[in-house]
């Protein structure tokens, strides 16, 4: 696997080596010993997670506060989406600042965030399957969603027409700024 440092201290970005032939392909998504090395810190992931989306959902921006902060790695299994992480860590030198990156089934890619950003992706194909994997469970009373289209985030979505975008209720109407959610 080869191991991308962002401009944001703490993302990466997991490039797996991919085995194709004519049969299809084989590829190596985890090493836990291997994945801990590269990152310089352990992580220990307790649960894996999937969705299934359609063209123009955009899921986030979502995190969860103090003891029930999660590090997610993040992939696509089926389509394509644009993935965002927004530093939140307010003694960061890019607080406020985000990584986007392009994840598919073609690339491989896949994305580490560490505790302490808010996470969002944008679906860029008809369909798109997510995969996650969390070091943390999920409180859904610990969860800050900041709103997608904050303009102190200045995040470039994919599809921005209000009218192609598809959010969850928790999104459209439970969304906070970002100078409103609470810092790690």
């Amino acid at each position: 696997m080869k191991f991308l440092k962002t401009e944001i201290e703490g993302v990466w970005i997991c490039e797996p080596k991919v085995y194709a032939d004519a049969r299809g392909y084989f590829v190596e998504t985890w090493r836990e010993a291997e994945f801990n090395q590269q990152i310089g810190s352990p992580v220990k992931f307790i649960q894996d997670n999937q969705s299934k989306s359609s063209l123009g959902v955009l899921r986030g921006l979502h995190y969860q506060k103090g003891e029930y902060s999660q590090a997610k790695l993040v992939r696509v299994l089926q389509g394509a989406v644009i993935d965002v992480a927004v530093d939140l860590r307010k003694e960061s030198p890019t607080f406020g600042k985000h990584v986007a990156v392009e994840l598919s089934e073609d690339n491989f890619r896949q994305l580490f965030i560490p505790r302490g950003f808010a996470h969002g992706f944008q679906v860029i194909s008809q369909t798109a399957v997510f995969a996650y994997k969390v070091d943390n469970i999920y409180a859904p009373q610990e969860e800050v969603c900041i709103r997608f289209d904050d303009p102190t985030l200045q995040i470039q979505w994919p599809i921005s027409d209000p009218t192609q975008i598809s959010l969850s209720e928790k999104d459209n109407l439970r969304s906070v700024s970002f100078l409103e959610a609470p810092s790690f």
